[in-house]
């Protein structure tokens, strides 16, 4: 988690990133804009030259904030985490996840689409009307910048089922508690991933309970991590109590302007904690 992007990508040598921290990516608190419509310069070149194009603009994009004193939600350094994993596995980030994660652990039904694919394996569900490609997408990635460069990026572009994400999610349990071996994780690893950045809602690639307000509800522990999607998809995992709440679901069908899903979210997971408390006791 210490090595830093001037070491792991000489792309970020000479500039004001050199010295970024994976775990700064991980943590949100790398100094990176939340976001940027990188799609609307993409779309005016070919399309075999959007990645190197959008990775351009990464090294160039201006911190806003000073490197770890800040968190704020970054889509860009989730881009920039996925162009590290390629650079190290040395395979693109769909490829290499399927081969190291999902198909060892036999999940067929988690999966990036490229634009290129025609894929079978639906059906998906319709997410947003969108405004930018005139129709209503459906088993495309929503987000556009990941649309913009073929549909795989780090920050957007899975699918899946709720069956195969909690099998996931259940494995990564049991590894954090020392009940399974699959050699996928590491449990020492899964500890440290798991851990909170003192004074915020953010664990290494997770979100943590907030102490009000947060999305969970107030029924899950404060050890507990989960995270959230845009168009609508969530999962909470409570680590003391070995509960899992998954919720895939389209808040931006037919428009993204509908967010009701804020106060939608801490009911649900208040209620499901309510029922099994209501089943053990």
């Amino acid at each position: 988690m210490e090595q830093q992007l001037g070491e792991l990508l000489p792309e970020f040598e000479r500039g004001d990133k050199a010295g970024v921290k994976l775990k700064h990516l991980l943590y949100h608190n790398s100094g990176l804009p939340d976001y940027r419509p990188y799609y609307k310069i993409l779309n005016g070149v070919a399309k075999d030259s959007r990645r190197s194009l959008l990775r351009k603009h990464l090294v160039r994009e201006a911190l806003v904030n000073p490197v770890g004193k800040t968190v704020l939600y970054s889509d860009l350094g989730f881009m920039i985490l996925a162009w590290v994993v390629e650079r190290v596995g040395g395979r693109r980030l769909d490829h290499f996840v399927a081969d190291e994660i999902y198909r060892p652990l036999g999940l067929n039904d988690l999966f990036f689409i490229s634009n290129n694919k025609n894929d079978n394996r639906g059906p998906f569900a319709a997410t947003e009307n969108c405004p930018w490609r005139r129709k209503v997408l459906e088993g495309q990635v929503h987000d556009e910048n990941a649309y913009a460069v073929g549909g795989v990026e780090g920050h957007a572009g899975l699918f899946g089922t709720a069956e195969d994400i909690s099998r996931l999610l259940a494995e990564l349990l049991f590894i954090y508690d020392g009940q399974t071996r699959s050699g996928r994780f590491h449990q020492d690893l899964l500890h440290q991933f798991f851990q909170r950045l003192p004074g915020t809602d953010k664990a290494l690639g997770f979100d943590m309970p907030s102490l009000t307000g947060s999305s969970c509800g107030r029924r899950f522990s404060q050890n507990s991590i989960g995270h959230l999607g845009f168009t609508g998809t969530s999962f909470w995992m409570d680590l003391e109590r070995s509960v899992i709440v998954i919720l895939l679901t389209n808040r931006v069908h037919p428009t993204r302007d509908n967010e009701r899903i804020r106060e939608f979210r801490p009911i649900l997971h208040d209620t499901v904690m309510d029922a099994i408390a209501a089943r053990i006791f």
